[in-house]
C-alpha cells in the first residue's frame, strides 16, 4: 500500500491511500460474509471493563490486557443507517478496534429508528460517554470511533459536549460518515464508483432518523455547527463512495475552524470499505486502515 500525505493551504492533512485492492476485490470480500460473522480470536476478552455503561446496552471487548482506567476506552458506534445492527459483526470489529487503538472498546447498542428517531441514538452515545467519565476514565484517554451512521453520531455528540460543558475526548475517528444531513454533497449523485448507497436510500434513512428535526442544524447534522476548538479528528472515506464530499467537506470545515484534522482518502474504495476486516485473510486495504488507525490514535 502507498500513503501519500499532503497539506492543502489552510486545509486538513490529506493522505491518499492506494494499493493492490480494487473496488471489485473489496466488494467480493464483503459479499462472502455470513450473518453469524467470523469467530473471535482466542485472546478476545468480552468481560465488562467497567461496572456500568450509563444504562446503555452494548458489548465490551478488550484485546489489550489493560484496564479501562489505565488504557482508556474506545467508544464505538456501529453503522447501519440508524436502523439496524449486527452484534456478531460488531463484536469482531470491537476486538479489532481494541487491538488497533490499544484500549478496551465499548460498542454502543444505541436505540434504532424508526421506533427511536433522533435524539435517541445521539443521547445513548452521550450517556455511554458520560458513564466513562463518571467511572474515572480520563477524557484524555477516550477515543470516539464511528462508522457510517455511527460516524454521524460521534461527530454529533461533540456539539452537545460543547453545549453542556462535557470534557472532550482525546480524539474522534469517523469512517464514511454522513456529515451533512441536507444531503447537498455532489458525490451523492455522481460517485466515482458503483457504491452500495445512493440518494434514495440516504433520503429515506435520514428522513426516518430525523423524524421532522431540521437537517441543517447541529447536533444532528455535524457540519452545521461551530467546529472550532473540537478535539483532533481522523476522517476516513473511500474515494469512490457517495459520501466522499460529505467527508471531504467536513474535514475542510474543521480545518477552516482551526481544528486539527487528518483526512484519509482510500482510492477506489466504496462506502464502509473497512467492513472487509470481517473477512480472512484481511485485504491489504483493510490492514492498512488498521495500521493507520493505530498510528493516529497513538498520536492523540
Amino acid at each position: 500500500m502507498n500513503a501519500s500525505p499532503s497539506r492543502e493551504p489552510e486545509g486538513p492533512v490529506v493522505t491518499r491511500v492506494t494499493g493492490p485492492d480494487d473496488l471489485a476485490t473489496i466488494v467480493a470480500a464483503i459479499g462472502t460474509l455470513t450473518a453469524s460473522g467470523p469467530p473471535l480470536p482466542d485472546d478476545a476478552d468480552g468481560a465488562p471493563a467497567l461496572p456500568h455503561t450509563g444504562g446503555v446496552p452494548g458489548q465490551w471487548m478488550n484485546a489489550t490486557g489493560r484496564t479501562a482506567v489505565d488504557a482508556g476506552v474506545t467508544l464505538y458506534a456501529h453503522g447501519g443507517g440508524f436502523e439496524q445492527h449486527n452484534p456478531e459483526f460488531e463484536r469482531v470489529m470491537a476486538y479489532l478496534f481494541s487491538k488497533a487503538t490499544g484500549r478496551p472498546v465499548f460498542a454502543v447498542d444505541y436505540r434504532l429508528a424508526p421506533a427511536h428517531p433522533f435524539p435517541a441514538a445521539h443521547d445513548d452515545v452521550l450517556a455511554a460517554y458520560r458513564s466513562l467519565l463518571d467511572q474515572d476514565v480520563p477524557a484524555s484517554r477516550i477515543v470516539l470511533l464511528g462508522e457510517s451512521a455511527g460516524g454521524t453520531l460521534v461527530l454529533s455528540a461533540l456539539h452537545t459536549m460543547r453545549a453542556e460543558r462535557i470534557p472532550f475526548p482525546a480524539g474522534v475517528v469517523a469512517v464514511s460518515a454522513i456529515t451533512d444531513l441536507t444531503l447537498s454533497g455532489r458525490s451523492i449523485d455522481a460517485p466515482a464508483a458503483d457504491d452500495m448507497l445512493n440518494r434514495p436510500v440516504l433520503e429515506r434513512i435520514v428522513a426516518q432518523y430525523l423524524n421532522g428535526a431540521a437537517p441543517d442544524q447541529a447536533p444532528q447534522s455535524p457540519l452545521h455547527g461551530d467546529l472550532s476548538g473540537l478535539p483532533p479528528s481522523l476522517i476516513v472515506v473511500g474515494a469512490g463512495e457517495v459520501l466522499l464530499d460529505d467527508n471531504r467537506g467536513y474535514a475542510d470545515a474543521l480545518a477552516a475552524a482551526g481544528t486539527p484534522v487528518s483526512l484519509d482518502i482510500y482510492e477506489g474504495m466504496p462506502h464502509a470499505f473497512h467492513v472487509s476486516l470481517l473477512t480472512e485473510p484481511h485485504p491489504a486495504t483493510a490492514t492498512t486502515f488498521l495500521e493507520r488507525l493505530s498510528a493516529w490514535t497513538a498520536s492523540v
